[in-house]
């Protein structure tokens, strides 16, 4: 990723802050919509997995800057990813369901531009969660 494209992350995912309960619920209506099969790995409730999802994106787009400093946690959730039956095929879906829920919800602010920063994070960090999880790196576009 470049310094620009964090840059476009960060500041489109401010524009997300005020809406977020929705665009959880956005994000994983979307998700069992394209992948119905993952719902059985989540709770019935997802009030506390929709809270979950935005703090982790939060704490993920505010670490672009310095990469590093989020590796080390984005190895751990990979691998409790693993024990919650997720495969290496999911990751591709998931980025799929969140680019969609991103594009709806900043309506006009999703550009070209930010297209291509959001989809530069997500196959960066998706494909090193795959190889720290499953030990190969493999495309999550």
């Amino acid at each position: 990723m470049t310094p620009d494209q964090v840059s476009i992350v960060q500041q489109s995912f401010a524009k997300v802050g005020p809406i977020a309960d929705q665009a959880a619920v956005m994000f994983y209506d979307r998700l069992f919509e394209i992948a119905p099969a993952v719902k059985t790995m989540f709770p019935a409730e997802m009030g506390e997995q929709r809270r979950k999802l935005m703090a982790t994106l939060a704490i993920v787009v505010n670490g672009l800057s310095n990469l590093e400093m989020i590796l080390p946690a984005a190895s751990s959730l990979a691998t409790r990813h693993v024990a919650y039956g997720a495969r290496p095929e999911h990751y591709p879906v998931v980025g799929e369901a969140l680019l969609w829920t991103l594009e709806r919800g900043l309506g006009p602010d999703w550009t070209a531009d930010v297209a291509d920063a959001w989809t530069a994070a997500y196959t960066t960090l998706s494909a090193f969660m795959i190889a720290q999880a499953y030990g190969r790196p493999q495309a999550a576009e």
